[in-house]
């Protein structure tokens, strides 16, 4: 397989403007104006309202790049686009390619009739989000919590939702490439996925890689299979490609164990997948590393109601840490090094679980591979939040489902992750019996949490635990969202002068997965004498 990275030097401009602004892919809008000293920042005083402009814009990307004549000789040529910050049109030499509609999904278009050898062009269309919103709210509004100058209705696009403004960040609508985008050529096959199962009994683990391949050509194809530690193999097996898929097992005898923080040490196994052509060929290839550990949410009776816990390796263990919130407005600038040093401060404080929550992004993959190495165990909530949503619509719901097979397929292979959670707080009060009273019908609410996206986690990740929503109470009454004998609970009790800090020593609910203090502005630097 060949590839062509198209990241890098683009040019951006606002569709009806003739003046090109230098870009950056991956990027965004709002940093490729700053970058370029077109934009004031828009964290300095009240410059956030004089900048809504940018979201209600619409922006194109363009770049030129070249095309070895051996690349169009492959069976396929494939543009992938990791990331498109959305709704997207793709346009190259003219011709469009393909159209995007969710930032959360990688996408890909058959670019092989559109390309040529040489030179060419691509251009990527970022419609305004923002009248489309406005005609779907029109037609049906969307009931949700939002701040003063949250765009009403952002749960008709799956975009990440604080973009839109929330109580603790501003509205800054963004649009762009905001991750890698390529070109991708192969014949023959190709890798489509890979997972990796495990099972551990006396001593030993035993893993069954999963292998899907794309084939365009009749060949009789097999995968090979190594798992190494610290470059070591301690397993190897082959496994022939029947129907589209392959499935090697293999044994790991006196396996090093993964750990939360604080528990032990977190080694870090890889697995490697080549697939095979019969002629010896290695067609694609593809690596995970992974941690041999379990890791369970644990729920039984007890004497206070029922338990709620994690148990990694069967040993409970006390979950300490903090809600994740994307830690920069423009998630495009954060580099490894700022997430090495936030999930390290995490580590630092004595935290073991961060929770992703809902209303941002699924982060980023070194975000996961740092804790993966830190011991950081996630609770992963998909990107929905503080809304109602539209899932009466079958074209929304097919749209969730890619978004929910990618980046379950794209991140079940972290020993980090703990947990499946399916929002943020619509149990809090955005479900009940009818749209009329500003609430999400139970029916329409159990299509997305307690339908679609379980099936997938249970399809695609079977050895994790999936839970609806964050709070949710396991009873008939799920009204009842912060009940203290059972579930999770997120306690906002103390707040500016509602209850003292104290007030933590005496709540007995089951897990806190949110609860805090929202801080004071940080106050300006002084600068000069």
């Amino acid at each position: 397989m060949h590839t062509i990275d198209l990241c890098g030097d683009w040019q951006v401009v606002e569709i009806g403007s003739d003046e090109q602004i230098p870009a950056r892919v991956p990027g965004c809008v709002h940093t490729d104006l700053l970058a370029a000293g077109k934009i004031d920042d828009p964290f300095y005083r009240d410059n956030e309202d004089a900048l809504h402009w940018i979201g209600e814009a619409d922006w194109a990307y363009t770049r030129t790049f070249k095309v070895p004549e051996e690349i169009l000789a492959h069976d396929r040529v494939m543009l992938r686009c990791h990331g498109l910050d959305t709704p997207a049109t793709v346009v190259i030499n003219g011709q469009t390619v393909g159209e995007a509609d969710n930032m959360f999904r990688t996408w890909e278009f058959d670019v092989e009739d559109a390309l040529v050898a040489g030179d060419n062009t691509i251009e990527v269309r970022f419609a305004s989000t923002i009248p489309y919103i406005q005609e779907r709210q029109a037609q049906r509004a969307l009931p949700g919590w939002g701040g003063p100058k949250e765009v009403a209705g952002r749960a008709w696009v799956r975009k990440e939702p604080c973009n839109f403004g929330w109580d603790w960040g501003p509205v800054v609508v963004t649009c762009g490439i905001w991750r890698d985008i390529e070109i991708v050529a192969f014949s023959d096959a190709r890798l489509a996925e890979v997972s990796v199962r495990q099972e551990h009994e006396d001593g030993s683990a035993a893993l069954t890689v999963g292998v899907g391949v794309e084939a365009v050509a009749d060949s009789a194809l097999s995968v090979a299979v190594s798992v190494s530690l610290d470059g070591e193999v301690v397993a190897e097996a082959q496994a022939p490609v029947a129907d589209g898929a392959a499935q090697a097992e293999l044994a790991v005898e006196t396996p090093r164990l993964w750990w939360p923080s604080g528990m032990g040490d977190q080694p870090l196994y890889e697995v490697a997948v080549s697939l095979m052509h019969a002629s010896g060929e290695v067609l694609d290839s593809a690596a995970k590393r992974v941690g041999l550990r379990t890791l369970r949410l644990d729920r039984h009776p007890d004497e206070w109601g029922e338990s709620f816990q994690f148990v990694a390796n069967g040993v409970p263990f006390f979950a300490k840490g903090a809600n994740w919130i994307p830690a920069d407005a423009f998630v495009t600038r954060m580099t490894v090094d700022d997430y090495r040093h936030l999930i390290q401060s995490a580590a630092d404080a004595n935290m073991n679980m961060l929770r992703v929550w809902g209303g941002g992004i699924y982060e980023q993959d070194m975000f996961y591979d740092l804790c993966d190495e830190m011991g950081i165990c996630i609770w992963q909530d998909f990107m929905f939040a503080c809304s109602t949503y539209p899932s009466f619509d079958d074209a929304f719901l097919a749209n969730v489902q890619g978004e929910a097979e990618d980046n379950v397929r794209r991140l079940r292979h972290h020993p980090c992750i703990a947990l499946w959670c399916g929002n943020n707080e619509l149990e809090q009060g955005l479900v009940g019996d009818e749209w009329s009273a500003g609430q999400m019908s139970w029916e329409d609410y159990g299509k997305l949490f307690d339908t679609l996206i379980p099936d997938v986690v249970s399809e695609l990740d079977p050895d994790r635990d999936y839970w609806p929503c964050s709070p949710h109470t396991p009873s008939d009454d799920r009204r009842d969202f912060n009940n203290p004998s059972c579930g999770d609970a997120h306690l906002w009790d103390v707040w500016h002068g509602r209850k003292p800090f104290e007030w933590y020593r005496t709540c007995t609910h089951r897990f806190n997965s949110e609860f805090g203090f929202q801080s004071f502005p940080e106050p300006p630097r002084r600068t000069g004498t």
